[in-house]
């Protein structure tokens, strides 16, 4: 795929992470649980991801394969998105989708300059240069102005 699809493809994933928190908020909401909201939606997601694995797989991992991955490897990613996606869901009704996802897009950024600066988690070094430094600069000021009242 060239970069302009995989812009694209980001983009959009980008709006439906937004509306499935904006919708998922909603269900905390009503539920008056974020954290019960935040069960139905990965149990939902499980089926759809089931689902499209089961349509799409074309060979299952080999025992070998499995054997060398990591233990925590199993538990920590979904541990992560448990609790980003809960807080999500818990601060978008007081805080509104538009400061929830500024706020939120901003941590993801600064840190993914940082990580990919030190190259943790196994991500190619990618060091902070002043562009990209000037360019997180932006966004905070950016968040500053689409939050300020």
């Amino acid at each position: 795929m060239n970069q302009f699809t995989l812009s694209v493809l980001a983009f959009t994933g980008g709006i439906f992470l937004a509306v499935q928190g904006s919708l998922n908020a909603q269900l905390g909401v009503l539920l008056k649980n974020p954290l019960l909201a935040s069960l139905v939606a990965f149990c939902c997601s499980a089926l759809f991801a089931l689902a499209v694995v089961l349509l799409s797989i074309k060979e299952l991992p080999t025992q070998q394969q499995l054997s060398e991955i990591p233990l925590y490897l199993w538990f920590t990613g979904g541990f992560c998105s448990m609790i980003g996606i809960s807080l999500y869901y818990f601060t978008i009704p007081k805080l509104g989708i538009p400061t929830m996802i500024s706020l939120g897009l901003s941590g993801q950024l600064i840190f993914a300059v940082i990580a990919g600066h030190f190259g943790w988690f196994g991500l190619p070094l990618d060091p902070i240069s002043l562009r990209r430094a000037l360019g997180v600069l932006a966004m905070i000021t950016g968040i500053l102005l689409i939050n300020l009242k």
